[in-house]
């Protein structure tokens, strides 16, 4: 093929809005594409793919194509996908993918079928290798949502569908939010590329490396007025799953520089979504080496279940982990989540923490029923004063189960200390493939 032809064929392709894309996700000219002519039928591939930088950081993505073909998946675009899971396979870099497809090319039939099922297989080999990114810009219905989901984070924007049914059923992103499939909603392709490349400073390039540090920032409070905006670095929260399970919250955010996972619950009961949240965050956190701060404020689970997998999502975790309890943990909640159960490192407490083996009212109903034996408007108020007095952080503490009671002027300097006293953490770990919980 002549120079001319070569040219030609170059800006055909860059004239593609997934061409647009996945330079606008890149540092500028870092883009290298690869199999840039791979024919699919009589036209170019449905996707474009290559390697390059994002804030200088090495990053594999691709971009599905929906100006050929409208982006249908084929044996050409899934030979394209494998050989780019096989290059970061190699050199342990992440993957980025931009969906935007109208389905496959159901012509090509079992072989289509095999080459969707080859991209999965390659995608869940590499998880908890390399962190893996999924941005869906327009519609990705079928298989191609099946690829979509199974990255750690789903990034969607509003105008997207995302659906396993092909006839796009459920496909909205406040269903998808709302369920906890995608994990955050952008206003548009702008916005969901921006959200993209913001997270590349979040995560290490891959299990064996450690996230980027960054400069320290004095905290900045974001309006919340809440202990964790009071306490990270300013401007450094990434609000990851904020439609799901709304009695907690999980965060990407940076302490002294350094990258955290931030587990929040929030009062009452953590009911299942909260807690599959919680657990599914945590185990993210500890396949990339990402330490986990968690805020405690429970009075327990909703469901034995739920309770199950968030207790085993902390004790299997061998990654940093610290626990503040900021209100009260109760039971099951101070067992799973800051106590013996969850394994942790480092727990402290603010000085108005309540810790107690059941809820503040059966405790003092049962260890002091004599104080109780009021009526019944007033043994609320009896039975916190009476956890003031006998359950409180001081005692947790006098008893070993709390390591430090903190003011919270103090919390953010004692969590940067503490962290960087853990970062030399090795645990050696059982023989096995994985648990079963």
């Amino acid at each position: 093929m002549s120079i001319e032809k070569i040219n030609q064929a170059k800006a055909e392709i860059a004239s593609t809005s997934a061409y647009k894309t996945i330079t606008e996700f890149f540092d500028a000219d870092s883009f290298c594409e690869i199999d840039a002519f791979a024919k699919s039928g009589e036209g170019f591939a449905e996707v474009v793919a290559g390697f390059g930088t994002v804030e200088g950081m090495p990053v594999y993505a691709f971009a599905q194509n929906s100006d050929i073909c409208g982006g249908a998946m084929s044996k050409a675009q899934a030979a394209k996908l494998k050989k780019l899971y096989d290059l970061a396979l190699k050199t342990g870099a992440p993957v980025v993918g931009f969906y935007d497809s109208v389905g496959g090319r159901l012509s090509q039939g079992t072989e289509l079928l095999a080459g969707c099922g080859e991209i999965l297989n390659r995608a869940a080999a590499l998880s908890g290798v390399i962190p893996q990114i999924s941005v869906v810009l327009g519609t990705c219905l079928g298989t191609n949502a099946l690829n979509a989901v199974s990255a750690d984070i789903v990034i969607m924007s509003k105008k997207a569908q995302l659906s396993l049914s092909v006839t796009g059923g459920n496909s909205d992103y406040a269903y998808n939010a709302e369920n906890g499939v995608v994990s955050m909603v952008a206003e548009d392709t702008q916005e969901a590329i921006s959200m993209a490349k913001e997270l590349m400073l979040y995560l290490p390039s891959n299990n064996l490396n450690m996230a980027p540090q960054s400069f320290e920032e004095a905290p900045a409070e974001d309006g919340c007025g809440c202990v964790v905006s009071r306490t990270v670095d300013g401007n450094s929260i990434v609000r990851l799953y904020n439609g799901y399970g709304k009695n907690a919250n999980v965060r990407l955010a940076r302490l002294g520089g350094q990258v955290a996972g931030i587990v929040v619950t929030k009062g009452g009961e953590l009911d299942c979504k909260a807690a599959d949240k919680v657990a599914k965050f945590v185990r993210f956190c500890d396949a990339f080496s990402l330490p986990v701060i968690s805020f405690v404020n429970c009075s327990g689970f909703e469901s034995i279940k739920s309770a199950a997998k968030v207790a085993s999502a902390y004790a299997e975790a061998t990654t940093v982990k610290i626990s503040v309890v900021t209100g009260k943990a109760i039971g099951s909640a101070y067992i799973a989540l800051a106590g013996t159960g969850a394994n942790a490192d480092v727990v402290y407490a603010l000085p108005g923490a309540v810790i107690s083996p059941v809820n503040v009212e059966a405790a003092a109903f049962i260890l002091s029923p004599e104080t109780m034996n009021i009526p019944t408007d007033q043994q609320k108020a009896a039975a916190d004063k009476f956890a003031e007095e006998n359950l409180s952080a001081f005692n947790a503490a006098q008893n070993g189960y709390v390591d430090g009671i903190v003011e919270e002027a103090q919390l953010r300097q004692t969590l940067i200390s503490a962290l960087d006293m853990l970062s030399g953490k090795r645990v050696p770990t059982l023989s096995k493939k994985h648990s079963t919980i």
